[in-house]
């Protein structure tokens, strides 16, 4: 399988091939930190090559205190990118960052001790389906 992605302002594209492992959406202090959102939504893949198709340049990669909690973003408009982790072994890919549809559904919601406590019952807050107002009937 083979998948494609992007930064928010374009310079940096990317290709993923193979399948993911899993899917976790991760609630803990520091994943919080870098999306600002209740949680990351990352994949990860033991099997599946990374591929930079333009802006290789602009990324930057971020490893908290070297603990191992890394994170790759676009240099110019800050998005979230893949990284290779733990010696090559480990592909990370930010959900939001893929331009195509991923083929598996989330495989848990993990570090829940650590959730925002604004994190509850989101699934009765009204939803809209552009910016509040103009989708209104």
């Amino acid at each position: 399988m083979k998948h494609t992605g992007a930064c928010l302002c374009g310079k940096v594209a990317f290709e993923v091939e193979g399948t993911f492992d899993s899917f976790f959406l991760c609630h803990c202090e520091r994943c919080r930190k870098d999306t600002g959102s209740a949680h990351a939504a990352n994949l990860f893949s033991s099997t599946a090559r990374l591929r930079w198709l333009t802006g290789q340049e602009e990324i930057r990669t971020f490893d908290f205190n070297a603990s191992g909690h890394i994170k790759s973003f676009c240099g110019t408009c800050g998005s979230a990118l893949p990284n290779v982790q733990m010696d090559g072994a480990l592909l990370v890919v930010p959900a939001g960052s893929l331009d195509t549809d991923i083929p598996i559904r989330p495989d848990a919601h993990i570090f829940m001790a650590n959730k925002a406590n604004w994190d509850f019952e989101l699934e009765s807050v009204p939803g809209f389906d552009g910016p509040p107002g103009e989708s209104e009937g």
